[in-house]
């Protein structure tokens, strides 16, 4: 098959999508597919007029690419580098060589990636890409809709408000107690998320997080073990626990080697494993969710189960927890990319 594998963007998550794309793009061309790697924001100076032709190119598309490093990535930098990028998201020809794909592999994170726009657009174009679709990928990006889709279907998540940028204290009703979570509310990756103890943190966490967005999620903090877990198909996969060395699983924490131990199938007892499986499969229907998702969870010392959101386009780097999971039933990385792949090309019902 002509596969594309996209990624990277102007999203703060642009560095885990390219390291993402590099190891799907290997594990496709080891499958004997014929794979070009692409910059959705970038784009591919191709001037032949058959996009096609493009697949037939002997090159290595990621052999010069970087390791993620450990602060986020200066998104202008990115930007400077396309003058016409206010006018246009996509990159030079990367519409023109999707519609000559069979299929495009999303390995995009984040904003412009995770938020169901890039989806939608293929939609219209009529381009095969792995993943949700734009309505469940909307739902699942906004942390606002998921906790309210949570509650409406009984999936424990921790209490928590919306805030939105220049609101004025006296308007704001509610007030989470410390210590407490502030995120923005699409971001992803823990980009813009921090721990508050303190009103001075609070302070420097809403103007940290507002960085990233123009609303954050202010919310209960969950002291005790954090977990993950893959739904590909419907189905839960075993459940994986992160325990950083130090501090919490911020940015640094889930993509720097040896930074955070990972025990997967987590230790726990098998109704425990039962009942945060059977979470996962619920959110996973509670936001249409289609393909494969991952959920994270908290596990509080006290045994509550609480769901902190969904990812639609999980990590799939080196350090990635999606990966790991499918590993533990036997599903290699190759495997699992032929898996999504195959998912998108032929449409769950």
């Amino acid at each position: 098959m002509k596969i594309v594998v996209l990624a990277g963007g102007t999203s703060s998550e642009r560095d885990v999508s390219i390291s993402s794309g590099a190891m799907i793009y290997r594990a496709l061309k080891e499958k004997g597919h014929q794979v070009i790697f692409l910059d959705v924001y970038l784009g591919c100076e191709w001037e032949e007029q058959d996009a096609a032709g493009i697949f037939e190119c002997e090159k290595d598309w990621v052999k010069e690419l970087g390791n993620i490093s450990e602060e986020n990535p200066d998104i202008s930098q990115i930007r400077a580098m396309r003058p016409d990028g206010d006018k246009n998201f996509f990159g030079p020809n990367v519409i023109r060589i999707c519609q000559a794909a069979d299929a495009v592999f999303m390995a995009l994170h984040g904003e412009n990636g995770e938020n169901g726009k890039i989806q939608a657009c293929f939609d219209l174009l009529g381009i095969t890409y792995t993943g949700t679709d734009y309505v469940s990928s909307a739902l699942a990006m906004d942390k606002g809709i998921s906790k309210e889709l949570f509650a409406y279907h009984g999936i424990p998540t921790p209490a928590g408000i919306r805030l939105k940028k220049g609101q004025k204290q006296e308007e704001i009703k509610e007030r989470v107690p410390f210590p407490c979570i502030v995120k923005a509310c699409c971001g992803g990756s823990s980009v813009g998320v921090s721990v508050a103890m303190t009103e001075e943190d609070y302070e420097k966490a809403l103007e940290e997080a507002y960085k990233y967005d123009d609303e954050v999620i202010v919310e209960q903090y969950i002291e005790g073990r954090e977990f993950s877990v893959g739904v590909i198909a419907g189905k839960a996969l075993p459940i994986i626990e992160i325990a950083p060395l130090q501090g919490f699983y911020n940015y640094k924490n889930k993509y720097q080697p040896g930074a955070a131990v990972e025990t997967c199938p987590a230790e726990l007892s098998p109704e425990k494993t039962k009942e945060i499986q059977g979470y996962a499969e619920k959110v996973f229907k509670a936001l249409r969710l289609k393909s494969y998702a991952r959920m994270d969870f908290m596990m509080s010392r006290q045994g509550e189960v609480f769901c902190l959101e969904a990812n639609t386009l999980p990590g799939m780097t080196p350090v990635s927890l999606l990966p790991q999971e499918a590993a533990a039933v036997g599903i290699g990385f190759g495997d699992l990319c032929e898996k999504i792949l195959e998912m998108a090309c032929v449409p769950q019902k």
